[in-house]
């Protein structure tokens, strides 16, 4: 995919200058023609330490003419699973085309083969977790650099299996800095602080008990009294990460968010999905259990902007975007 950095894009009155953007353009539009699904991510280059070594990119808000919509200043953080390009991610999940149709921006901070073999987010290495260190700190600079661009004051974020685990570990150590979460065949955190173990958090779930998991997470904010309200999804047919993991870190959040113990269980053809509610009524956490479904984000080609299957984009009959940016109203 060809991407235009449009911030460091030089005008100038000299002549070569124009001649050479004549020719960047012919050779963008002639020579490497535009697919319809592909998208002006930019990358993000200045944001701080990145302790991390990753790198990303982002799609800029678009402007709504019709209405002010408070989606205009949210963003979204996609973080990818293993093998994965998270533009490509936002691109055939539906992300995307939510994004220009909806008017947010998102962030998608991409893990490199350097740091690790398979591209994944190191989620069971504690020097990329902990706050502030590592990947997970990378990140959140990425977002507090990206909010400060395009003055953003909503952020929510969305992961997939390792980006899942990872997004898990960014809700615990920085509850203030998100809205809500998603985490979509992933793991809870701290599910592990090394290989041995995330493999075995994998398989099996975690071998802390969800008090104990909520306990961690208190340790490292006492203080904290509101933690973001969090969408959980499996499939009851994954074999790379167990779907007992769904159900522990909705365990874990119940126990942090004070929520009513017994959710409400909405079943319809293909999945299922189980709501736990505040006091006021509020869904503060939902767990969508997808039936005869595998290791992936679930997406439905049928209905628009419900994505397109692909390697660990497995149909289904609801897309796991289109719901959660539903649920989250924006």
């Amino acid at each position: 995919m060809v991407m235009l950095n449009l911030e460091t894009a030089e005008m100038s009155n000299k002549p070569y200058s124009l001649i050479k953007s004549v020719f960047l353009l012919w050779w963008i539009f002639l020579i490497q023609p535009i697919q319809a699904n592909e998208t002006p991510y930019l990358p993000l280059t200045d944001f701080g330490d990145n302790p991390g070594a990753l790198t990303s990119f982002y799609l800029p808000l678009t402007e709504d003419l019709d209405t002010s919509d408070s989606a205009n200043s949210s963003l979204i953080v996609l973080l990818h699973g293993c093998i994965q390009d998270g533009v490509e991610l936002a691109n055939k999940s539906g992300l995307t085309a939510l994004a220009l149709e909806h008017h947010f921006a998102v962030l998608v901070p991409q893990q490199s083969y350097d740091n690790n073999v398979k591209r994944c987010f190191n989620w069971f290495a504690s020097q990329d977790t902990q706050l502030d260190s590592g990947e997970i700190l990378s990140i959140k600079n990425m977002i507090l650099a990206t909010q400060a661009k395009l003055g953003i004051k909503h952020v929510y974020v969305i992961g997939l299996s390792a980006g899942g685990a990872m997004a898990s570990a960014a809700l615990v150590n920085y509850p203030d800095l998100f809205q809500r979460g998603a985490v979509i065949a992933g793991l809870p955190y701290p599910c592990a602080d090394n290989l041995i173990k995330a493999i075995s958090c994998m398989k099996r779930g975690p071998a802390q008990s969800a008090e104990e998991l909520a306990q961690f997470a208190q340790a490292v904010h006492p203080q904290q009294k509101s933690w973001p309200s969090l969408s959980i999804w499996t499939g009851d047919s994954d074999t790379v990460v167990d779907a007992n993991n769904a159900q522990m870190l909705a365990s874990q959040w119940q126990i942090l968010t004070q929520s009513g113990a017994k959710p409400e269980v909405n079943t319809q053809s293909g999945y299922s999905i189980s709501r736990w509610k505040d006091p006021q009524n509020n869904t503060v956490i939902e767990l969508v259990t997808l039936k005869n479904f595998g290791h992936g984000i679930a997406v439905n080609p049928d209905i628009k902007n419900g994505g397109v299957e692909s390697d660990f984009l497995l149909k289904a009959p609801i897309s796991s975007v289109t719901e959660i940016i539903k649920l989250w109203g924006l």
